[in-house]
């Protein structure tokens, strides 16, 4: 990319970190690579994140098993699968998208942020506008097989509840969906990988305490937070082959350390939520 492909939010992140000079943004390129296509049509499933009617981002699964995921070019993904949950609606043209692919027992992952450009009961059409692969730090390694046993009914209720405590408890990984918001001119949605020791996230009140690793130094998610601070979680157990979606707000503590490892916290503010069947499920064995 010709341009610098980070927006003045995730500049002011990478300042605010500390960073002794800025990340470069070769990696960044607003094409896929070709490793990247290959990698995107073999996953049987995607995290995707968009924005609600009011701007607030939302994340959910895409599934459809080993091939549903096509790419005709180095611009253009195209997803034959919908989601049936309530964050599903969202995802309609013209509105933005991120993608997260990532292969848990490999490790690997990588992003594609774009738009819809053609969304239908038979899938989605993104246009991607940024590709980039992410280390594979804090990844846990599982097989995950597609699981479509439970009727897609899914639950809403507001603030945490004791269901949505208990998982979030006993949770190892969380996907973050944030939003750059319209003071961005090019700017659109990201979802992210989060990992940790099983119970990494605290819980206080209705308030979830969450350690911000050393990473990539890019600062995609707390740039979007400074700027737009609404976003959404999305907790999946695997075992019980349950997903958890929360909407609420974030603040970024800069200075504090008290978390083991972490470099800063940023506490979320469960506002909202729903929960129901996530589609995978962990193998066997």
């Amino acid at each position: 990319m010709d341009a610098d492909p980070y927006h003045f939010g995730e500049r002011r992140a990478q300042a605010l970190a500390g960073a002794d000079e800025f990340p470069s943004g070769a990696a960044i390129r607003d094409f896929m690579p070709d490793q990247h296509r290959i990698f995107f049509t073999r996953m049987p499933y995607l995290v995707a994140a968009t924005v609600d009617r009011d701007g607030a981002p939302v994340a959910t699964l895409l599934v459809g098993g080993e091939g549903f995921v096509a790419s005709p070019d180095a611009r253009t993904l195209a997803i034959a699968a919908v989601a049936d949950d309530p964050s599903g609606r969202h995802f309609v043209a013209g509105a933005p998208i991120g993608l997260l692919g990532i292969e848990l027992a490999t490790r690997r992952r990588n992003r594609a942020n774009g738009q819809v450009v053609f969304a239908g009961e038979t899938g989605l059409i993104v246009k991607v506008l940024q590709s980039f692969g992410n280390c594979p730090q804090y990844i846990h390694p599982r097989e995950v097989v597609q699981d479509a046993t439970e009727a897609p009914v899914f639950e809403t209720f507001e603030g945490l509840d004791a269901a949505a405590r208990d998982q979030i408890a006993a949770a190892d990984t969380f996907f973050v969906a944030t939003a750059s918001g319209p003071r961005v001119p090019s700017g659109g949605v990201d979802v992210s990988h989060r990992g940790g020791p099983a119970g990494f996230v605290r819980i206080e009140g209705g308030t979830l305490v969450i350690p911000d690793y050393r990473g990539n130094r890019y600062f995609n998610t707390l740039g979007n937070l400074l700027i737009e601070p609404r976003g959404a979680l999305l907790f999946v157990d695997f075992e019980a082959g349950r997903m958890l979606q929360l909407q609420g707000r974030a603040e970024i503590a800069w200075a504090e350390h008290e978390l083991p490892d972490a470099e800063r916290t940023w506490r979320f503010t469960a506002e909202r939520g729903w929960r129901g069947p996530a589609g995978l499920r962990a193998a066997a064995g």
